[in-house]
């Protein structure tokens, strides 16, 4: 019985040391974000120093041979993607943009299997609150969403445009705080819809009313409008059915976002 315990505390820490070595040898990357080869490799080198640990019956080196295997393969294959594009692109992938201009890219969405739950999931965790905020978001080959914001000062020349501008949004919001318990006119400027703001919840965050062609009516409800607003809405901006819109939605200020299905309907918003 102590003999079995001793054997196995023993293959433990000789597995831990090997399993370490051989990160250490294969690099920083493979503790880093891992690519799909890096994740495979981590993987089967792990399986194989459980089952080592398992089996005390089992000679070591069947699980030292395999492990000093993936690890050469590793090795032999991080140093030829040095020197060679084209062998990194088909081991680790290409990046993919998601989001160019404040436009989402459906088609790549779908291609890479990310649905819009988890890109609006990535953007606020990145403290951003509405897909056109970004300049562009890239889903990286380790799976990472890379967001870069759009640069809010691009259209301030000077300081006395600024000083201006600071002057109308000050009377803008005026105008706002006047108007805050009407209803939108159906003539009203569709770039900036005026909705009573005490109807709209969870402020900064910005509500779905159509997410994959699908009216959230719950959302609708929740900020006082129907369907008929919302066709409205989307009309204006030249969409001219709720099936080819990808995502719209509304937030705290009024602005609606509206990213349609095929990039050639629609206006650019």
């Amino acid at each position: 019985m102590f003999q079995h315990i001793t054997t196995h505390i023993f293959l433990t820490v000789l597995m831990y040391i090997f399993i370490f070595l051989s990160m250490r040898i294969m690099g920083k990357r493979e503790i880093g974000k891992l690519s799909v080869f890096d994740l495979t490799i981590s993987i089967m080198i792990a399986e194989i120093g459980v089952f080592v640990i398992e089996d005390i019956e089992r000679p070591i080196y069947d699980g030292v041979v395999p492990m000093a295997t993936l690890v050469l393969i590793q090795v032999l294959v991080a140093q030829l993607s040095l020197k060679s594009r084209k062998l990194r692109l088909m081991v680790d992938g290409r990046p993919s943009i998601l989001i160019s201009d404040g436009k989402i890219h459906r088609g790549e969405m779908r291609r890479q299997r990310y649905n819009i739950d988890d890109l609006l999931l990535q953007l606020r965790g990145q403290n951003i609150v509405s897909p056109a905020d970004v300049e562009f978001a890239i889903l990286e080959t380790s799976g990472q969403l890379t967001v870069i914001e759009k640069n809010t000062n691009v259209t301030s020349s000077n300081q006395s445009g600024n000083s201006s501008s600071g002057a109308e949004r000050k009377e803008k919001n005026g105008d706002n705080q006047k108007d805050s318990g009407d209803a939108e006119s159906p003539g009203g400027d569709s770039a900036s819809v005026k909705l009573p703001k005490h109807k709209i919840r969870y402020e900064g965050l910005p509500i779905p009313l159509i997410m994959d062609g699908k009216v959230q009516d719950g959302n609708l409800e929740m900020i006082g409008k129907n369907r008929f607003w919302l066709r409205t809405q989307i009309r204006q901006k030249g969409v001219s059915d709720f099936r080819d819109v990808f995502l719209c939605s509304v937030d705290h200020k009024g602005e609606l976002y509206i990213a349609p299905i095929s990039p050639d309907k629609g206006k650019p918003t």
